[in-house]
């Protein structure tokens, strides 16, 4: 008799920083502490302020999936969904880009980076108060379209469809990417998802990795 197939992982994340089960890996890997428990599952939605995010390979290390004890590999489907959930460059696997976001930060946010550049833990500190509230649901912020720039991450009408806002135009996301939503007005009102302060380092400049489906971004 054939095997049944295995059911997806519960460990791809969303724009609203939840962790669901699909089988979709995405292009990138991150964690945000030990979430699972012995059998696998998920038993809390983080732990610690800590949250990054991976490449999928570095330095020829090998990590079985969930092991019990061990942080929890969480997957996303590219850079700007990983930082919308709440989560920032790794420091060791990604120094460069690391060191990058965080000087891009601090320039885009004086207030919070008090006129330095944030150690990790001090950036961390600053990007949970922007991630969920005191009773544990996803942080989000009103404004305008043409106030957001290319990268972030919105909710619309439809509280649970998130959108990427492109150049000129909103890419509706899916765990398997992107597809091609309407051209939109710069005073149409949205909810926010991706941090506050990452917007500001989105518009001063930072890079962000966006999924190929949305090129014209």
């Amino acid at each position: 008799m054939d095997a049944s197939p295995r059911s997806p992982l519960q460990n791809r994340v969303n724009p609203w920083g939840e962790i669901v089960a699909t089988p979709t890996r995405g292009a990138w890997m991150g964690n945000r502490g030990a979430l699972h428990n012995a059998a696998g599952r998920i038993v809390r939605h983080h732990r610690g302020t800590r949250w990054i995010i991976c490449v999928l390979r570095f330095q020829g290390r090998r990590r079985t999936v969930m092991t019990p004890g061990h942080y929890t590999e969480l997957f996303f489907l590219d850079e700007a969904t990983a930082l919308a959930a709440g989560h920032r460059p790794c420091a060791e696997c990604q120094r460069p880009r690391f060191d990058l976001f965080r000087r891009t930060w601090a320039a885009a946010n004086p207030d919070l980076a008090q006129g330095v550049t944030p150690s990790a833990v001090a950036l961390d500190a600053a990007l949970h108060a922007e991630r969920i509230d005191a009773a544990g649901r996803k942080v989000v912020f009103a404004a305008r379209l043409g106030d957001l720039p290319p990268g972030t991450l919105v909710a619309g009408d439809e509280p649970s469809t998130p959108w990427l806002v492109g150049e000129g135009r909103l890419w509706r996301w899916s765990f398997a990417g992107y597809t091609p939503g309407p051209a939109w007005e710069d005073t149409r009102a949205v909810r926010v998802l991706t941090p506050v302060s990452v917007v500001r380092a989105l518009a001063a400049g930072y890079p962000v990795q966006v999924h190929e489906s949305a090129a014209a971004t």
